[in-house]
């Protein structure tokens, strides 16, 4: 998978970053934050990140945060000669006040073909606190993320008590057992490129229903795929069980994403 590539521009409602205005995001964790891939100045899923938005402000700062805000703030930072784009949006609260500080990246595109796209997993035994809330402060999903890399895996899958299995470190997760998509019911974020392909598989001939998965069921499983705001990817192996990568599963999976609408800022 690409690595993410250092921050181009960085804005905090809407005025450049100084080193005063970022010391308030640098030394405090309480905040929450989206990702958004934008591409000719439009987003897939827009009206869900906003919503992720100020269900978390309202959760953690007790007040409302406007939509229209958000999406002014990202078009200022983007201008008129960044029309594709990584973006984060940030969510802090110095003076009890939401502050959003905005990031661009460069965007990043997934490998063309589902093999190179292709995924193995480290199962560790971590939940993320408050997993429904894209909260800042993931010291140890990203400390288990290296460690997975360490040992020649592309990423950490996150595991309760007993194996249970709940999210990737940074991605959701889906099982198919030969019928239906399986996402597991434990906790985790409810990420929007998993929402946006939940909703549109059912219509595609892929059932799909929420259950809890172990790491102990992995053999029972005839695919795997991974979710998050770069897109789709198949699993080819977790620990020690492989997965074949299903072209017709995956092809089904990134079609509905594909049909997404894209929305502009």
């Amino acid at each position: 998978m690409t690595t993410t590539a250092p921050a181009q521009r960085i804005e905090i409602d809407g005025r450049p970053a100084t080193a005063e205005s970022l010391l308030w995001p640098a030394l405090v964790t309480t905040g929450h934050f989206t990702a958004m891939q934008v591409r000719d100045g439009r987003v897939r899923g827009l009206d869900r990140h906003l919503a992720r938005l100020d269900a978390a402000t309202r959760e953690l700062f007790g007040q409302d945060l406007d939509g229209e805000r958000v999406r002014g703030l990202v078009r200022h930072i983007l201008r008129d000669d960044t029309p594709d784009a990584s973006v984060r949006v940030y969510v802090h609260a110095p003076d009890d006040e939401p502050s959003l500080m905005v990031t661009v990246r460069p965007p990043t595109e997934l490998a063309a073909t589902m093999t190179d796209r292709a995924q193995a997993l480290m199962s560790v035994p971590y939940q993320r606190p408050f997993a429904h809330i894209k909260h800042l402060g993931g010291f140890a999903q990203a400390r288990h993320g290296d460690l997975a890399r360490r040992a020649g895996f592309d990423d950490a899958l996150l595991t309760g008590p007993d194996g249970t299995i709940s999210e990737g470190a940074v991605t959701n997760i889906a099982f198919f057992d030969g019928t239906d998509v399986v996402w597991p019911d434990a906790p985790h974020l409810a990420g929007i490129t998993m929402q946006l392909v939940e909703g549109r598989l059912p219509a595609a001939g892929l059932p799909t229903r929420h259950a809890p998965v172990t790491l102990a069921d992995l053999p029972s499983y005839a695919a795997a795929f991974v979710t998050n705001a770069w897109g789709v990817s198949p699993v080819r192996r977790i620990d020690g069980v492989a997965f074949a990568v299903d072209e017709k599963l995956m092809a089904t999976v990134a079609g509905a994403y594909d049909q997404v609408p894209w929305d502009t800022l």
